[in-house]
């Protein structure tokens, strides 16, 4: 029987579209689909490149939703005129003020409004009907764009029943993010509106951290959930569709050396393809040389990222402005000291402090909220330097600081650790 033809990056690497050897989790895409309908709000979390919108488009199709690509810049304001544009709705700002003084949007839709009519009451700047008439309008409505609740009648004026994705939910700014785990308990009770947050982070319940009220009302779906199992079935589907075998050694080698990491496998498995001119389905079978060395092709995708990570550490290091107690150089010091196996479970409050009063000027003397503040301010330095995708992350409920890119921890492995704290201008453990 013929085999189906693909190209070898519609299979291995990275792509704009979902990978053919893309493998269903149990856990996880299961989860997903289990809870999309349950009229909860739900959150993919996880480290940069595991599969967050890869496990979104396989799970949703285009009609299902309308997607939102949050940025660094957006109070809850933009966000909210992001997703009325996004629903479809026309939006300039207005001369018209809220009583905070701030500009409010005048939104049109292309087939009109439909308004419920409330007693006493005029809606979208137009008189509603008395009793429970439902009337349609043409005319552009004034809207609160920092209110959920206007965003909420706006949605249901234009008969919206779509999914809301907000894709890169993390870049927001951390106050945007906590005014809208606010917004999203009005939504909740509200309407029938359902949001799917995705976002890099490693704290699954942070919106609840954020906003209690949430509790039971989010559904949090972990996308760092790779097994060496499910590791293998992905190079092993890759494999069929492409009429080729990998040595097992060479799979046992990769999947080891990942660090669980979906994308280094996916890469390394493309290299070695291009490496033996494997670009498209074999005609006839192939099998790659027993030789092929997993570790060789780990080393040449990490060290491609080799230069952001060295300039991650430099622009972490410089913190917002120049400070006496430069902490966010500081925080550095326990990252570059501790060892593969502490970082991939994360730091705990009480390590980071230890190691850096061991080192730092003030020693003891240091004040423990500085160090908080700067932890907790972990996310929006990455943001403003524009360090993406962001290489560390801090869990406020758990006290925990992560890396959630798991790159920099192959990276970092291979590295001299003396000569970073050297070129960060930290001190060299033991001296």
């Amino acid at each position: 029987m013929a085999l189906d033809n693909h190209f070898t990056a519609e299979v291995f690497g990275v792509s704009r579209d979902n990978p053919l050897n893309y493998v269903e989790r149990l856990h996880v895409d299961d989860k997903l689909v289990e809870n999309i309908t349950r009229d909860k709000h739900i959150i993919i979390f996880g480290s940069s490149k595991q599969g967050k919108t890869c496990l979104r488009k396989h799970c949703l199709t285009d009609t299902d939703y309308i997607l939102v690509q949050c940025q660094n810049t957006w109070d809850n304001a933009k966000l909210n005129e992001a997703i009325l544009k996004s629903a479809g709705c026309e939006v300039e700002v207005s001369q018209t003020r809220t009583i905070e003084g701030k500009a409010k949007l005048t939104v049109k839709a292309s087939a009109g409004f439909k308004l419920f009519g409330a007693k006493g009451q005029v809606e979208g700047g137009a008189e509603g009907e008395k009793g429970n008439k439902v009337e349609r309008t043409s005319e552009p409505i004034e809207l609160d764009p920092g209110d959920p609740n206007d965003l909420v009648r706006a949605l249901q004026g234009i008969e919206f029943s779509k999914l809301i994705v907000l894709e890169d939910f993390h870049y927001l700014p951390q106050e945007t993010q906590e005014h809208f785990a606010f917004a999203l308990k009005t939504v909740h009770e509200t309407s029938k509106f359902t949001f799917l947050i995705v976002a890099v982070w490693r704290e699954e319940n942070r919106l609840i951290v954020y906003n209690g009220d949430l509790a039971g009302r989010v559904i949090s779906v972990d996308a760092d959930a790779w097994t060496a199992e499910g590791l293998r079935d992905v190079i092993e589907s890759g494999e069929a569709l492409l009429n080729i075998r990998f040595p097992n050694a060479f799979k046992d080698s990769l999947i080891s050396g990942s660090l669980n990491s979906v994308y280094v496998v996916q890469e390394c498995c493309y290299k070695a393809c291009k490496l033996h001119n494997v670009n498209q389905t074999q005609t006839e079978y192939f099998e790659f040389p027993e030789e092929l060395d997993a570790h060789k092709l780990v080393a040449e995708v990490i060290q491609e990222q080799g230069a952001r990570y060295s300039s991650f550490l430099t622009n972490f290091a410089a913190g917002f402005q120049d400070t006496q107690l430069e902490m966010y150089k500081w925080l550095l010091y326990p990252v570059l000291t501790s060892t593969i196996d502490e970082l991939t479970s994360g730091l705990s409050y009480r390590q980071i402090r230890a190691r850096i009063e061991l080192q730092h000027p003030q020693k003891g003397s240091l004040n423990p909220g500085n160090l908080t503040q700067a932890l907790q301010s972990v996310p929006a330095l990455q943001a403003k330097k524009n360090i993406k995708p962001f290489v560390l992350d801090y869990d406020r409920s758990n006290l925990r600081l992560s890396v959630v890119d798991k790159g920099f921890l192959i990276w970092l492995e291979s590295q001299d650790r003396k000569q970073l704290l050297e070129v960060t201008d930290l001190p060299i453990a033991g001296d």
